[in-house]
């Protein structure tokens, strides 16, 4: 075997030691038990094809499987990750359920709902760590940057989590711009040979006589690229290859190879051309359907001499010298003659099994306009849809746009396709959709459906500032049309509303109010929809207190509702806006947990970063710090996998809690300039909220009273809790800080909230603040009040903050001895909690009342790295390897080398003493 290798190093690989034993480091890496993903790029025809066929000749002893990108399967959803994964299906009854169950949608081989992106990809890690069980996994995909969009995510995810898997992944592109998806995995560059090994190579293939400087300047000029150096000769006469003249012009480097491949073809026979032609256009490699194809086209087999001029082999599959001798074979042809070559195959692929490429042929042979080509697309998109591909859904939707020939068809699919490229996260190719689409002749409902979408993507975008007026005016085109998308869309104002906060543009959330009253009278039998959004236009109009009794009906429908499946997706977030405004700090610690445990149970990993957001927030109001910081973690690890930034909420309401001010500092820098460029204005609120908690735990009055009173003086109306935590903290800061007459108008405004709300929390916040502004037996009693209501509910922070103040306030009595207890309760919570500033500032309070604070410390162990921390807590929490992994985006077998690690540093031996 070493014989053979070596051969083949000195014939194709000449001058590729260094790239060769990158390669061979790898094998022997995964050999061992580890994973490594590795991107080969250079341009083409430098050798990477080469490479990964040393590579796969290295890998004895291990499972090869391969795919190739082909540039027309591009629109074809997981149509590369289907080629790599076909061999390995066998090994699908190993993964769980929803995995399973999400992989077979998306391959086509079950009916189902369209299954989120990630569990998908999810399914694959899983895939590729099970069938590495029984001998190591080698995966290689060339052409990786015509892989089609669902795969190229799907499989850069694995890439990007592969530790302990036994798992080889290995890409080969021409450049890293046309594979974004696989940016930051590592790479290995593949240039061009060095001189001597170049010239040596050509050599090898130049019959008769060469002058040297003739062989300097076509090494010079294909920059050593090893295809050029074989394939440029094989079109040239002796005459030009002696003179030199055969690289004359400007080309690049491919089309200079693919005018080499164009010269061969010149030479073939009409019937070998039309033949080699539709193996071009046929990108599955698939001989019968090749043969049927030329069947359709009257070629004899005896055209089959294409294989004797190396241009292409056909053999168990049909595969090119050269993904450049398919692109030089298919575009060197006319226009008709790739019509009818796509025309062959369409007659020549099975209807039933395999309609969507059958369709796309079809698309391709289409001389112009063809309903019955369009509808056909159309149902393709729908069957795309239905297997999680949006972005292919979108091209076959466009395609068809182009091949309608009713105007009024043609806007119809442009608005379709669209909404798809919405949803795909392609908003540039919706905007130019929707342009399209308002060129043709639509009705009022469809005029109206183009402006919502374009809201929707503005929305999406920008997270607010220019959102709202655009919602809004949709919603006014739709009342008359479909009340009940209607009043959807006048909530979606709301919520844009909302998000902008001081940063909303027009009238804001009285204008959206006061167009729902004006145009919308209230259902019969209002659901909790329809509640919500009466509450929400009575609060803009007439005041949180009018609106209160309206928004506590909507929220007791929402949690009667039990809020399951999609439908509890898309209202959640709405219900546990509802219940922080009002609260209730049940309702808000059980509907933040429901969210997660809806995102995670359906598999919609896109909404679990907003989910986790709201429980980290929930948690950190609660003083469940650990649990916060756990849950950031893994908010961490699911932003990471989706690619999306992080939701800043609850990492600053965290580290505000915990003291942190160097963090702190961190976030607050980015999130001020992200959050405005965004338009997303609660996020300077929330930014403001916890920057003034933050400051009151360090003792910086003045600091907290500057953010507390730029956050939350000037916008009365944005969503209530942040409101009314800023103006509890505007209270504290404003009697310590010498500003009373801030507190008194912070207090006023904070009294009607919570009287509003009639919540222990909110009663509880407004105590307390009543109780700093007060003297002798009204502020005593106001303190006795917050403890009394504060202890009623789930916040302990704020719990343990009325006993600190409280405490001060005795100790300025004089009543140290009562003092000593409430500090005492204080820094005994706050210390539990870690929230580490309040804590020093309780135990400095308790010193100046004659007790020293009793310091605590907690058993931890540095040596476990973050992971290993959240995989101890998540097997503390009963989780199987399965499960674990699944929350944490990893493999099972990574979890079990995680687990053997931590048993190491631990000095435990097994799961069950990791709970001691």
């Amino acid at each position: 075997m070493a014989r053979s290798v070596d051969a083949v190093v000195s014939a194709v690989l000449l001058g590729r030691r260094g790239e060769c034993a990158v390669l061979e480091r790898l094998v022997a890496v995964v050999r061992a038990g580890q994973s490594r993903a590795l991107v080969l790029s250079g341009e083409a025809g430098v050798g990477k094809t080469a490479l990964l066929e040393y590579l796969v000749g290295r890998a004895a002893g291990c499972r090869v499987v391969r795919a190739a990108g082909v540039q027309s399967e591009m629109e074809l959803p997981f149509a590369g990750l289907h080629q790599l994964c076909l061999p390995l299906l066998d090994g699908l009854d190993r993964l769980p359920a929803p995995q399973r169950d999400a992989l077979r949608t998306a391959f086509g081989l079950r009916a189902g709902e369209p299954p989120d992106r990630f569990l998908v990809s999810l399914a694959v890690l899983g895939l590729f760590a099970e069938m590495a069980h029984e001998r190591p996994l080698v995966c290689v995909v060339d052409d990786a940057q015509w892989l089609d969009r669902a795969s190229a995510k799907a499989l850069a995810f694995v890439a990007r989590r592969l530790v302990a898997e036994s798992v080889a992944l290995v890409f080969a592109v021409r450049s890293a711009d046309q594979a974004a998806e696989l940016a930051g995995l590592p790479s290995l560059v593949v240039e061009g040979l060095p001189t001597d090994a170049a010239r040596t190579l050509l050599r090898s293939v130049v019959r008769g006589p060469v002058d040297d400087r003739v062989l300097d300047r076509v090494v010079a000029e294909t920059r050593g690229n090893p295809l050029a150096l074989v394939e440029l000769p094989r079109g040239l006469t002796a005459a030009e290859l002696s003179a030199g003249f055969g690289l004359a012009g400007e080309w690049a480097l491919p089309d200079r190879i693919e005018e080499g491949y164009r010269r061969r073809l010149d030479l073939l026979a009409d019937a070998t051309r039309q033949l080699v032609l539709v193996a071009a256009a046929e990108p599955l490699g698939d001989p019968v359907l090749l043969w049927r194809a030329a069947e359709q086209l009257g070629i004899d087999v005896a055209a089959a001499p294409a294989a004797a001029a190396g241009l292409l082999k056909i053999g168990p599959r049909v595969s090119f010298r050269h993904p450049l001798v398919r692109s030089a074979i298919y575009w060197s042809a006319s226009a008709e003659q790739r019509r009818a070559a796509h025309r062959a195959l369409a007659q020549a692929t099975d209807p039933e099994a395999d309609p969507d490429r059958r369709a796309w042929h079809m698309a391709h042979a289409a001389v112009g306009p063809d309903e019955d080509v369009a509808a056909e697309l159309e149902r393709c998109a729908g069957r795309a849809q239905d297997r999680g591909g949006l972005a292919a859904a979108a091209a076959f939707l466009e395609r068809a746009t182009e091949l309608s020939p009713e105007p009024a068809r043609r806007g119809e699919r442009a608005l379709a396709a669209a909404l798809a490229s919405h949803r795909a996260g392609a908003p540039d190719t919706a905007q130019r959709l929707l342009a399209l689409a308002e060129a043709g002749p639509l009705d009022k409902l469809q005029r109206a459906q183009v402006d919502l979408l374009r809201a929707q993507i503005e929305f999406a975008v920008n997270r607010g500032a220019d959102a709202a007026p655009l919602l809004l005016n949709a919603a006014r085109q739709l009342q008359p049309l479909d009340a009940a998308r209607a009043r959807e869309t006048y909530l979606e104002a709301f919520t844009a509303v909302l998000f902008a906060g001081p940063l909303a543009s027009g009238g804001g959330g009285r204008e959206v109010a006061e167009a729902v009253r004006a145009a919308l009278p209230p259902p019969r039998r209002p659901g909790a929809a329809d509640l919500l959004l009466d509450g929400l236009s009575t609060r803009f109009l007439d005041g949180y207190s009018a609106a209160a009794p309206i928004l506590r009906r909507a929220l007791s429908s929402f949690l009667e509702a039990g809020l399951s499946g999609d439908e509890g997706l898309h209202w959640i977030w709405h219900a546990q806006v509802t219940a922080g405004d009002l609260g209730d700090d049940e309702a808000c610690a059980l509907l933040t947990d429901r969210h997660v445990q809806l995102a995670r149970d359906s598999g919609a990993l896109s909404e679990l970063p907003l989910a986790l957001t709201a429980r980290i927030t929930a948690h950190a109001l609660a003083g469940e710090l650990e649990e916060a910081e756990w849950l950031l973690a893994e908010l961490a690890a699911v932003s990471e996998a989706a690619g999306s930034p992080r939701a800043p909420y609850g990492a600053l309401m965290l580290t505000a809690w915990q003291g942190r001010e160097a963090d702190a500092a961190e976030l607050v820098e980015a999130t001020s300039h992200e959050m405005p460029r965004r338009g997303e204005g609660i996020g300077l609120t929330y930014l403001s909220w916890a920057q003034a908690v933050l400051y009151n735990g360090l003792g910086r009055y003045e600091d907290a009273l500057v953010v507390a009173t730029r956050g939350g003086g000037e916008h009365p109306w944005e969503m209530t809790m942040p409101t009314r935590g800023l103006l509890a903290e505007l209270v504290e800061a404003g009697t310590r800080g010498g500003k009373a007459d801030h507190a008194a108008d912070a207090l006023h405004r904070l009294t009607e909230l919570a009287r509003a709300s009639g919540t222990d929390w909110a009663l509880g916040l407004e105590a307390r603040s009543r109780g700093l502004l007060s003297d002798g037996a009204a502020a005593e009693s106001a303190y006795r009040e917050a403890v009394d209501r504060l202890g009623r509910t789930r916040i302990r922070g704020e719990l343990a903050r009325a006993h600190l103040v409280y405490g001060e306030w005795l100790r300025r009595e004089r009543r140290r001895l009562d003092a000593r207890e409430h500090l005492r309760a204080a820094y005994d919570v706050f210390t539990a909690m870690g929230a580490a500033a309040f804590a020093q500032r309780a135990a400095r309070e308790l010193q100046a009342a004659g007790e020293t604070a009793r310091k605590r410390t907690v058993e931890t162990s540095g040596e476990l790295t973050a992971q290993e921390v959240q995989v101890v807590r998540l097997v503390r929490e009963g989780l199987s390897n399965q499960e674990i992994a699944a929350r944490l985006f990893i493999s099972p077998r990574t979890v079990e080398w995680h687990l053997t690690k931590i048993f190491g540093k631990l000095h435990v031996t097994s799961r069950r003493q990791l709970f001691r």
